[in-house]
């Protein structure tokens, strides 16, 4: 494995600081303190009231809010800390931003992987994937210190200029709580708490701590809370953290539909409620409304809420609810019988993991006269262009932002599209991973050249005195903002527009947290989308432009052709938000100019009326008659697939409401995965889109080999939501199954009548 030489130099000083870094910030261990709770054997639930029985009322009250960001003392200096109880060995709760990888490790003196985006990691659409980035990640957070990840993102793309997109798992809830339960169910077997969020509807960024979602039931519960209920039910998640936002008048985290109806009474979560860093709003409705910790300090669930309980205002019934979920938390993931010792992640297991991930999580949008892969014996001279290739490749930006090994490779001053103000996310970092070097080492007999791309001119020159052209294109995206358009900035369009004209090979790489607009596609040979493509994405892209590893990925998104297709013509804000085409950064995120926290700041709070309802993504495209750039499900090979046999019948157990079973070829001359896709259209009756997503499968297939695919379908994902009985709803009459490759793309067909 060929690795940079500012990782090499970073892995050296990473031994070098590590016992510092355990100094500046020493990792609490609770005293061994035994009693009743301390039965192995005994359930979680059991154990958190035995020791809860024991506990003070000062003592719970500390264990329900943090103690301020990165406290000092025992804090691990992670984004959350609530310390621990030494006198009956609770463990302190020490808390990391994880989405892509454990935020600030460098600036603690340890390494952390830097994976690609979730979107990446989601569209390989492969749950034994996520379940391996969730252990490693589980690991890395495990040896530095922390119990608690702040990670699963889940929030659909029901915006897709949210700038936090590239956090999530894209557009199909059933697809999004499959890959987020996989991926808690195993960084939680490391011993690590797993948190899934943000709950809920908090699908775009642009005024975040002040606007009111407004959906009805039936689509809310078909839509945004879907991941969530999927996720819950397959995995004991626990912790689950609600947003900023307010939904259907109500702040989400103090919002008892959401909390108290829906998460604990519907769902039967059983683990605590964490609230969004500032995003808690009272004292006694958040507490009976369902949250059980305030972060990241304790202005409203501290002495307040000593008072309130103190005074009756809030039960002593309910404040014990709040700890006994804590502590049951920990007990399930064996927080309490697992000892804890600081040490140096497995740096090369990460790497290998991020490689990996990237590779199949990258999506070949076109191939025209397959003019990929690129033959290294063949190609004589290649020209690299844009978005400082020759350096490394883009991250997204904000609180998940992991440390760039040896620092950021691209200076401040050389960012030309870095939005303006302060707050975190604000310059782009780029992972040094080199594209360019590892491109020239994938064709060392070619000239390989390298021109910044940022002059249409200088780009075509460079492009006309090479074979092939392969321009990297990016859209920086990051928590605080959303996007303005989908559009690409810095004028990279006209870039590719050159170039194209210039060179008929022109390939371009994207590198976004999301899709993109693409009004060069018909002049382009191919495209390949790696997303944010993590620590070794030069070494990922040039394996999937040379063929040493055959493209896999398929979209969880759709592309649109044109940002008018989108169901809103901008994303929903103030008006001054609206007017500037997003907003400032301080009005994108409601006051806080696009940092972290709940502070309103004085723009007046708006409503988002997410009128599409049930339609979101694909299922807007199919039901409203347009046709995307890209559909959701689409990805190309260097190999082609036959679907066949498609045999669909009513299902036997409470369990599958049916049984679909189909054939899949490779019908190319060379190995290669696919994901084959399942999807249903109901009743008409029901008023429900088109077709949804239903089931999929990942399948490894040699040349020339055929495999059968048998697959239950889960009740849940043939129902709908029932708003006379608030309950799901399995619908009698007749549904239409269709298989193959894309949403867009389902060569087989059949039907099928449900009767119960």
């Amino acid at each position: 494995m060929r690795l940079s030489t500012a990782v090499l130099v970073f892995f050296a000083s990473t031994a070098a600081t590590a016992s510092e870094s355990a100094a500046q910030f020493p990792q609490q261990q609770p005293q061994r303190v035994t009693g009743p709770w301390s039965d192995s054997t005994l359930s979680p639930d059991r154990r958190a009231e035995l020791l809860l029985a024991q506990m003070t009322l000062d003592e719970k009250i500390a264990l329900v809010h943090g103690s301020g960001m990165r406290s000092g003392g025992g804090s691990n200096g992670g984004a959350g800390y609530v310390p621990g109880i030494p006198r009956l060995g609770i463990p302190a709760l020490q808390m990391a931003d994880a989405v892509v990888g454990v935020t600030r490790g460098a600036q603690m003196g340890r390494y952390s992987t830097p994976f690609p985006s979730q979107l990446a990691i989601s569209s390989t659409w492969d749950v034994r994937g996520a379940c391996e980035i969730g252990t490693t990640i589980g690991d890395e957070l495990f040896d530095q210190g922390y119990t608690m990840s702040l990670a699963g993102g889940v929030n659909i793309t029901r915006e897709p200029r949210n700038g936090r997109n590239f956090e999530y798992k894209g557009e199909d809830p059933i697809l999004a709580g499959k890959l987020v339960a996989s991926e808690m169910r195993c960084l939680q077997a490391r011993g690590i708490l797993g948190d899934i969020k943000h709950f809920a509807a908090n699908d775009q960024e642009t005024g975040r701590n002040i606007g009111n979602v407004i959906l009805d039931e039936r689509s809310l519960r078909e839509t945004d809370l879907l991941p969530f209920e999927i996720a819950l039910r397959e995995t004991d998640i626990s912790a689950v953290m609600c947003s900023y936002n307010k939904v259907n008048t109500d702040w989400a985290c103090e919002n008892s539909y959401l909390m108290n109806e829906f998460l604990k009474k519907a769902v039967g979560f059983k683990g605590f409620v964490i609230s969004d860093w500032g995003g808690t709003h009272s004292t006694m409705k958040a507490a009976l409304a369902g949250l059980d910790m305030e972060e990241p300090g304790g202005g409203y669930f501290g002495d307040s809420l000593k008072a309130a309980v103190q005074r009756g205002d809030v039960p002593a019934a309910r404040l014990d609810d709040m700890v006994k979920r804590i502590l049951r938390s920990q007990f399930a993931v064996g927080q309490f019988d697992r000892q804890r010792a600081r040490t140096v992640p497995n740096v090369f297991a990460g790497l290998e993991v991020a490689q990996r991930a990237a590779e199949r999580g990258a999506v070949l949008l076109k191939n025209a006269n397959h003019r990929l892969p690129i033959s290294a014996a063949r190609v004589r001279s290649i020209a690299i262009i844009g978005s400082h290739a020759d350096v490394g490749v883009l991250s997204g930006g904000g609180s998940s932002q992991v440390d760039a090994p040896g620092g950021n490779p691209v200076a401040a001053a050389a960012v030309t599209n870095a939005p303006a103000g302060g707050g975190f996310g604000r310059v782009p970092t780029w992972y040094p991973s080199s594209p360019l070097r590892a491109i020239q080492a994938k064709a060392p007999r070619a000239k390989v050249t390298f021109d910044a791309g940022t002059d249409p001119s200088a780009a075509a020159a460079a492009a006309r005195a090479a074979e092939v052209a392969i321009v990297f294109v990016n859209q920086h995206t990051s928590e605080g903002r959303d996007v303005t358009s989908l559009t690409l900035p810095d004028n990279q369009d006209a870039v590719v527009a050159a170039v194209a004209a210039a060179n008929p090979r022109t390939i371009v790489v994207l590198e976004s947290g999301g899709a993109v607009t693409m009004p060069w596609i018909d002049r382009v040979s191919a495209v390949l989308a790696a997303w944010y493509p993590g620590i070794r994405g030069g070494e990922a892209i040039a394996n999937l432009l040379f063929g040493d590893v055959n493209p896999s990925g398929k979209l969880v998104l759709t592309f649109p052709k044109s940002q008018t297709d989108l169901p809103h013509a901008s994303v929903f804000g103030p008006a001054a938000a609206v007017a500037s085409g997003g907003g400032s950064p301080a009005t994108q995120a409601g006051g806080v100019a696009g940092g972290r926290g709940g502070g309103r700041g004085a723009t007046p709070p708006f409503d988002i009326p997410y009128t599409e309802g049930l339609k979101v993504g694909y299922k807007w495209y199919d039901a409203e008659g347009k046709t995307p750039l890209f559909a959701f499900g689409h990805g190309l090979s260097y190999t082609t697939y036959a679907y066949s046999g498609l045999h669909v019948e009513p299902g036997t157990s409470q369990s599958a409401a049916a049984a679909v079973s189909f054939t899949v070829k490779n019908t190319g001359t060379r190995a290669g995965r696919e994901i084959a896709q399942v999807y249903a259209s109901l009743p008409a009756s029901t008023g429900e889109p088109p077709k949804r997503l239903i089931a999929w499968d990942v399948i490894d297939l040699d040349a020339g080999e055929s495999k059968t695919v048998r697959l239950a379908v889960d009740p849940l994902f043939l129902s709908v939501f029932d708003t006379s009985t608030h309950a799901w709803r399995l619908p009698v009459g007749q549904y239409t199954i269709r298989v193959g490759g894309s949403s867009a793309t389902l060569p087989l067909s059949s039907t099928i009548a449900l009767q119960r």
